[in-house]
């Protein structure tokens, strides 16, 4: 049991590592590669399964996991950004490391981080050193494979200095224009750059802008190409209780049917069928070996994703979920379409200043009766009262409600979710717009 003292310590690197630059982006490997090589290549010492794509990545790298574990396989799973705690970024069998634990891996990188920043202009970066400290803990765990989710973008992204054998990119949408290009066109072929020499690439559907630099990536660098509506595809799901029941077509010519899926929407099963596609590439699945459909089905069933469609309440239903772009909203939004009925959905919503507001906004008033406005914690979070003023070019006045204060917004939210005969027809609220969103919300209503 980890001590008082010992949670001091580690808050304590949890500061030091924000003062890093918490946001900052810097499309710069060398100080990456530099600090792993000080600590003598940690990231070279087992195989990886590599996650890029706009939408879906987290999703995807938790059930690349969850299957990966149900082989017997030991697994990291590095992913970003995190909801709760950083020590989420950096797990081992599933599990975040110990607060002790990460505070260990940080003493012994921080001196060799140091070294690195004195040789270079500008220093190491919150992301970076997350990056290798992960790559420290999968090296000392030691785990067999690692399933690790790019930042930003791909090419230049500190996680690239994998070299997977396996890549996956999710669908591919406008997002992070700042930092990749204003088309898909770009982003993609900037996303394609984690696609290295002799490896074997898994995409999920593409728009055909985004599908030819992916192509074109594949035959520059000689890696295989595995698409779904080609190699693999969702052949048919069903809305169960609690999830969603798939069939499921593979790379290796087999067919997965009846897998329960415990995760809402038509997106998850897209991205389970890009996850088992990975883990059949990974083990060899081929047509003279399949895997085992029951170790398939424990994988799934074992998978999570906090912040997805989440269920932390009932009566009324709230349900949190990261959409933070209008790609992502328009799943979430399908997705409360097919899988929920509610007799009245308010909408509590907060977002980044850097998003699609507007986009988001109208998608959501398909489904919303109500929407309360309220602000995130972090320090580029959109004003709730800018974004207020976006909502009421989409909303009706009366249907707006603005509570900057997060938690006074959720109470705020269910007592109108509990107001008149909604409050015994199956009223729900649903809280999103960003990962900070979940985040903040989840550390309120979680337990």
């Amino acid at each position: 049991m980890t001590s008082a003292e010992e949670y001091a310590q580690y808050f304590a690197v949890e500061a030091a590592l924000e003062a890093r630059g918490y946001s900052r982006v810097n499309f710069d490997m060398h100080r990456i590669k530099r600090l792993l090589e000080l600590l003598g290549d940690p990231h070279k010492t087992f195989r990886a399964v590599h996650i890029t794509g706009t939408n879906g990545k987290t999703s995807t790298a938790r059930m690349v996991e969850s299957l990966l574990r149900a082989h017997g396989l030991r697994t990291g799973r590095y992913t970003s950004p995190h909801l709760d705690t950083v020590r989420e970024r950096v797990s081992v069998d599933g599990e975040p490391i110990s607060p002790e634990r990460f505070t260990a891996l940080y003493r012994e990188v921080e001196p060799l981080a140091a070294m690195v920043d004195a040789e270079f202009d500008e220093s190491m970066t919150y992301f970076e050193m997350t990056t290798a400290l992960a790559m420290a803990a999968f090296a000392d765990a030691p785990v067999d494979v690692a399933v690790v989710e790019v930042g930003v973008g791909g090419e230049t992204d500190a996680t690239n200095v994998l070299a997977a054998e396996v890549a996956v990119i999710t669908p591919v949408g406008i997002d992070h224009t700042q930092w990749l290009g204003d088309t898909l066109t770009d982003i993609a072929t900037m996303k394609a750059g984690i696609v290295h020499k002799g490896a074997t690439l898994v995409t999920s559907l593409q728009e055909p802008e985004a599908m030819v630099p992916l192509v074109e990536r594949c035959h520059v660098v000689g890696a295989s190409l595995v698409a779904e509506g080609r190699r693999f595809d969702v052949e048919e799901r069903r809305v169960a209780v609690g999830g969603q029941s798939l069939t499921l077509r593979m790379p290796s010519g087999a067919v997965y049917e009846d897998v329960f899926l415990p995760l809402h929407g038509g997106h998850q099963a897209h991205n389970a069928a890009a996850a088992l596609a990975a883990v059949e590439v990974l083990l060899g699945a081929g047509e003279a070996k399949t895997l085992d459909g029951d170790v398939i089905a424990e994988g799934f069933a074992q998978a999570t994703s906090p912040g997805r469609l989440e269920r932390v309440r009932t009566a009324p239903t709230v349900l949190i979920d990261a959409a933070h772009n209008p790609a992502g909203m328009r799943a979430t939004v399908q997705a409360m379409r097919e899988e929920f009925t509610f007799s009245r959905l308010i909408g509590l919503v907060a977002m980044s200043g850097d998003k699609d507001s507007h986009e988001m906004l109208t998608e959501l008033h398909t489904i919303c009766d109500h929407l309360v406005v309220s602000q995130a914690s972090v320090t580029r979070a959109k004003p709730a009262a800018e974004l207020a003023a976006e909502a009421l070019r989409v909303f009706q006045p009366e249907q707006v409600t603005v509570v900057p204060r997060l938690a006074d917004a959720i109470e705020t939210a269910v007592r109108l979710a509990e107001e008149g005969e909604a409050a015994f027809g199956g009223a729900g609220v649903l809280i999103t717009g960003s990962v900070y969103t979940a985040g903040d919300a989840r550390k309120l209503l979680v337990k």
